[in-house]
């Protein structure tokens, strides 16, 4: 479980330091190719997790452009192919919660003289329960994932085994037991992002 939260986690938290900036400026700004970088986002919330890892094992692998780093079959691996996942939904969502503030808003904070930073950050404020969700939806989406880490982790036993892999090896082995029992874990673990969300959101409010 604890490598999990350690994939999952550090993945996250790469997409959310990313995603959440690129998402805010594709929101508040006006420029050229907007409508693609959005439809970009939008194509890649709906990436197959399989095939995230299967490019990731490419790139990884011994004959493909970033083989030197010997990371594939590596948590690292599993880290990259998850922080893909989750990228696109923080960014899309947050480019959604930005837009979704009322633009009188922007043109108050103007109008008392806010720089172009302090506007983005009190709209950001604004769309902040918007963000919450956006974060806990690629955190979801990526803690459940299973193709894209078995393909370049391997699922070795003590190194890149998750939970999510281990069912599938529980589940092969004719285990259903363990397979029932490592589900409800991976089950718990969504219950407490959910809830933390909730706990968010009331603050928030």
């Amino acid at each position: 479980m604890s490598l999990t939260l350690q994939v999952s986690g550090l993945a996250l938290l790469i997409a959310t330091v990313l995603g959440v900036p690129l998402g805010a400026v594709v929101g508040l700004t006006r420029f050229p190719g907007r409508g693609l970088v959005t439809l970009v986002l939008y194509t890649g919330m709906g990436l197959p997790p399989v095939v995230v890892g299967l490019v990731v094992y490419l790139m990884l692998s011994r004959s493909g452009p970033f083989g030197s780093m010997d990371w594939l079959f590596t948590p690292a691996a599993m880290v990259v192919a998850q922080t893909i996942i989750a990228f696109p939904l923080v960014a899309a969502l947050t480019m959604s919660a930005v837009e979704g503030v009322d633009p009188d808003l922007r043109l108050q904070v103007r109008a008392l003289g806010a720089t172009r930073w302090q506007t983005g950050w009190t709209i950001l404020r604004e769309a902040r329960i918007g963000l919450t969700a956006a974060i806990v939806a690629a955190f979801g989406g990526i803690i459940s994932e299973v193709g894209a880490v078995m393909l370049v982790g391997g699922n070795i036993e003590g190194q890149t085994r998750v939970l999510t892999t281990a069912i599938v090896l529980s589940t092969r082995q004719g285990d259903f037991a363990l397979a029932m029992a490592l589900g409800l874990v991976l089950l718990l673990l969504a219950l407490g992002a959910n809830a933390a969300l909730l706990q968010l959101q009331g603050r928030a409010k």
